[in-house]
Order: structure tokens, then sequence, then C-alpha cells
């Protein structure tokens, strides 16, 4: 399912500042992620560790980003023919876009870009390589943020401690945390606990969302309140 820690992803930037973000970005959203300096170094990471998805700067010292974006490509018995690569620029010209793409990467976000957008793309570019349906939510969890979801075990984490939830409350996070960003109104929220609660109604169920938030503790922050629509889970 989406989002776990078991989707591995390989950042290649030069930029220190940008590629410290974006690590440090990726695991705060779920994922396993780790960086290189230059294009040999991230190959040779590439190779070792076999990511699901390559975020890949295009101006890199020595072995650019097109010529590293190739060199992937190229190894498709390694799993590079298959490896989603995301190329990061501060060049937009056409020109340049073109260049990354007849190289073989699959989409392209012009430097400074926003976190948010950058992650979305991400999670687009998992989903369209069926990458986001190999990992198994049964074995490997569920996790937005610092919140982690076992469906197997029926146990939740809040950065490695476990937290008590009652049925509802349960049923309500592992809904959202299935489809993070989608909003769930108060009436699918009640379908999905009919039965666990005593007074089934919109009362009980914000009731159950304020009891949720509070034993998420900070990561509680990550159930957002949609104003007029219902609520809903993000990063």
């Amino acid at each position: 399912m989406e989002k776990t820690a078991s989707v591995n992803i390989l950042v290649i930037e030069d930029e220190s500042d940008i590629r410290t973000m974006l690590v440090y970005n990726l695991r705060k959203d779920g994922y396993a992620a780790l960086g290189a300096a230059d294009g040999e170094t991230g190959l040779r990471m590439f190779r070792e560790k076999k990511p699901q998805l390559v975020i890949l700067d295009l101006m890199l010292p020595g072995m650019d980003g097109v010529a590293v974006c190739r060199r992937i490509r190229a190894e498709a018995g390694d799993g590079g023919g298959h490896t989603p690569v995301l190329m990061l620029t501060a060049r937009s010209g056409e020109e340049d876009m073109m260049e990354g793409f007849e190289a073989g990467a699959d989409d392209y976000v012009a430097k400074p870009f926003s976190n948010r957008v950058l992650l979305a793309r991400v999670r687009s570019l998992l989903r369209r390589s069926g990458i986001f349906r190999e990992v198994s939510e049964e074995t490997d969890g569920l996790t937005v943020g610092g919140i982690a979801l076992f469906p197997e075990r029926r146990e939740v984490f809040v950065e490695g401690a476990k937290v008590e939830l009652t049925y509802g409350e349960y049923e309500t996070l592992k809904a959202m945390m299935r489809r993070p960003g989608v909003v769930f109104t108060r009436n699918r929220l009640l379908d999905l606990v009919r039965g666990a609660l005593h007074a089934v109604t919109d009362r009980a169920i914000d009731s159950q969302i304020v009891g949720l938030r509070r034993k998420l503790g900070p990561a509680g922050k990550n159930v957002e309140t949609v104003r007029g629509a219902g609520y809903r889970i993000v990063p």
C-alpha cells in the first residue's frame, strides 16, 4: 500500500542543503530515503541499494544528470529499465526539459520547488509504475509521517511508541491512511464504525476524531478538518 518504509528512494543531488532537505522530508513522509552527492556515487548506490525511485539533479559535477539517467536506463537487467526517475533542475527551458525526457526521465520538477508538489509527483510516479501495489500493507504496514499502522496485528505506533485506540478510532485511522489526502465525509466514517458506537451520530464522529488526535499526540495534526466536508490525513 502507499507510503511505506519499504519504498526506497535515492536522491542524487550535489547541493547538500537541498539533498538533506529532500532526504529528511521523504523520511518524514514514510519512505526509506538516502542521498548521493554526485553521479558516480549515485550510480554505485543505485546498483547496491536498488531503489524503487530516483530523484536526480540535472546539473551534477562530473557525470551530469542526463548521463546518469541514461546509465540507469541502460542497466535494465538490474531493474533500471523500470525505475522511475524524477529529474530536478534549475533550468526551465524546453530544450533542457526535452533532454531529460529523451534520456529516460519520467517527470521533471524545476527549482525552486514546493515540497508538497514534489511529494505529490513522487506518489504519482510510484502509482503509475505499480510499485505501491507491490508493497503489502499487511507485512509492511501503512505509514503517514510518524504514524505507522499494521492491519495484520491491528497495532498503531507513533514515532515507535505503541498507541492504544478504540475500534472506531482504529478503523477511521486505517481508512484515512489507506488514502492519504482524500476527504472522508462524516457519513463515510459513520459507515465504517456503525455498530461499534452506541450513538452513531455526526457528534459521535467528531468526538472520535478529537480522541484520535489526542492519542496520536503531535502526529494528531496530520488529521485535518476540511470545513464543511469532513476529515482527511495528510503527511
